[in-house]
């Protein structure tokens, strides 16, 4: 009687095997989660018009953002993609580098992703990314993985500062203790 069940549980084992993920590991997640909001979002929008209205009378343009808000704009941002290179972002400004965790799925597995970026400004006065590294686990890496961040990110500045954003021209980009500060010009 035993024997018979045999072939209805290895089934039923490889059933649920198909149906579930396997989670195949990558880099640890921040241990404080940084929360996604649309007042975050929202915050940050009221940041930059401020800013550029200062900016306007001073011609220097100073704006701090912090992990949360940037957090929050990539999650709606990644949301909002039909086919998102990650979901769950986490975004920690530290030491100078802007680091993004997140889980990517392939297949049935899964992993944490952990792309490390130095940012700062080209000679245009643009934001340019360096990614220094990039961990998805045993996964492979995405094809255009630097073209796709580094479009994200310039989407943000342009997106962000609108029409100024054609006259503005960033002198420094510094990160740290969960805050990036950009100084630039109205030129």
């Amino acid at each position: 009687m035993k024997h018979k069940n045999l072939p209805v549980f290895l089934a039923l084992v490889l059933f649920i095997t198909l149906a579930c993920t396997v989670f195949t590991g990558g880099p640890d997640y921040p241990e404080q989660t940084i929360p996604v909001s649309v007042e975050a979002v929202d915050s940050l929008k009221l940041q930059i018009e401020k800013a550029v209205a200062d900016g306007a009378q001073s011609g220097v343009i100073y704006l701090f953002i912090n992990e949360t808000q940037l957090t929050s704009y990539l999650a709606f941002k990644l949301q909002n993609s039909a086919e998102p290179m990650f979901t769950d972002p986490q975004v920690v400004l530290r030491d100078g580098q802007m680091r993004i965790y997140g889980k990517t799925k392939q297949g049935m597995f899964t992993a944490n992703v952990g792309i490390i970026l130095e940012v700062g400004a080209d000679e245009q006065g643009k934001p340019k990314l360096q990614i220094v590294s990039a961990d998805f686990g045993p996964l492979p890496l995405p094809d255009g993985l630097n073209g796709a961040i580094t479009a994200i990110i310039e989407e943000a500045y342009t997106g962000s500062l609108g029409p100024v954003a054609t006259g503005f021209r960033i002198e420094m980009i510094l990160i740290a203790d969960g805050v990036m500060a950009i100084v630039g010009r109205i030129r």
